[in-house]
C-alpha cells in the first residue's frame, strides 16, 4: 500500500494528491513534462522539499498546501504528478527543533 512501510523498511512513494490534512512530506519527484512540470518547479515543488496539505476545498479540488514557508493553491491533477514520501517521525522532530522562537525565519 502507498505511503506504508514494506516488511523491508522501505517507505513506498505515493501521489501528493493522496496525502492527508497535516502529514509533512518530503517531494520525491516532479512528473509531467514540458509548461507543466516547468511551472511546478518554478512555484518552489522541487525533490527534496517538504510539503504539508493544510486544507482541501469542499468539493476535493483544490487543495492548499505549505512549501517553502508560503501557502500555494493546486489543482488535484497537476498535485497528482508529485510523488512525495511522508516524512517519519525522527525527520518531523529534527525539523520541529530547528524552529526559530517566535516563528519568525
Amino acid at each position: 500500500m502507498a505511503g506504508r512501510p514494506h516488511p523491508s523498511g522501505v517507505v513506498e512513494k505515493m501521489k501528493l494528491s493522496e496525502m492527508k490534512i497535516g502529514v509533512p512530506s518530503r517531494i520525491v519527484q516532479v512528473g509531467g513534462s514540458g509548461a507543466l512540470r516547468r511551472r511546478l518547479l518554478d512555484m518552489g515543488l522541487t525533490p527534496r522539499t517538504r510539503v504539508i496539505i493544510r486544507k482541501v476545498a469542499p468539493m476535493g479540488d483544490p487543495i492548499e498546501l505549505t512549501v517553502r514557508g508560503y501557502e500555494l493553491t493546486l489543482r488535484l491533477d497537476d498535485a497528482d504528478k508529485i510523488d512525495v514520501q511522508p516524512l517519519d517521525e525522527g525527520e518531523r522532530v529534527a525539523k520541529a527543533a530547528v524552529r526559530p522562537v517566535g516563528g519568525k525565519v
